[in-house]
């Protein structure tokens, strides 16, 4: 069994224990690292998603110890129900990116809201490449972190 194929099945027995009959499926080629498992399901997404996310959060928590758990070298799987987290990552990015024209403008350091480890890794990602912005945050074990954005 691959990763995909196990991951699909740890998240559709999840549902299935939770009373949801949903359509979980393979994202292929998705902008994400890793692994984009998305779920098809109108009539429960709000009950899936929560208000802001953190019910997503929770399954996606889920999926990826129980995946690692069964295939420690898998990739981290992202989980999304009616691409709601692809939307919500856009308009964060789309946010990120005016604080990094400003970083551009003003060449001050802008820190960012305090952030979790997956809004980061976006963060982080979308400046890589970048000539005239860096990121840095700090190197704790604090769950929620700032990251700083700094003109190269």
């Amino acid at each position: 069994m691959n990763a995909e194929s196990a991951a699909q099945e740890i998240l559709q027995i999840m549902l299935h224990h939770l009373g949801y009959s949903a359509e979980v499926a393979i994202e292929p080629d998705c902008d994400v690292p890793g692994l984009q498992v998305t779920i098809a399901d109108e009539k429960s997404a709000n009950a899936l998603t929560g208000k802001k996310g953190e019910r997503l959060d929770d399954l996606q928590h889920l999926v990826n110890k129980l995946l690692h758990q069964k295939m420690p070298d898998a990739p981290r799987v992202r989980v999304d129900v009616n691409h709601f987290r692809t939307g919500k990552d856009d308009q964060f990015l789309t946010e990120v990116r005016r604080c990094g024209d400003k970083v551009r403008e003003t060449q001050q350091p802008w820190k960012l809201e305090l952030m979790n480890s997956y809004q980061r890794r976006l963060v982080h990602n979308l400046f890589k490449d970048d000539s005239g912005i860096k990121t840095w945050s700090p190197e704790d074990d604090c769950r929620m972190k700032q990251i700083t954005l700094l003109p190269r």
